[in-house]
């Protein structure tokens, strides 16, 4: 599995676990939109 070409979005967790888990949210939308 890769990314979307967004490494900016990939740095945006590292010790937030919350952010990790809204940037999965945006991830998937633009994923379900492209798709």
């Amino acid at each position: 599995g890769g990314g979307g070409g967004k490494p900016d979005v990939a740095q945006g967790g590292g010790s937030n676990p919350a952010a990790v888990g809204e940037a999965v949210e945006t991830v998937r939308r633009l994923v379900a939109e492209t798709a």
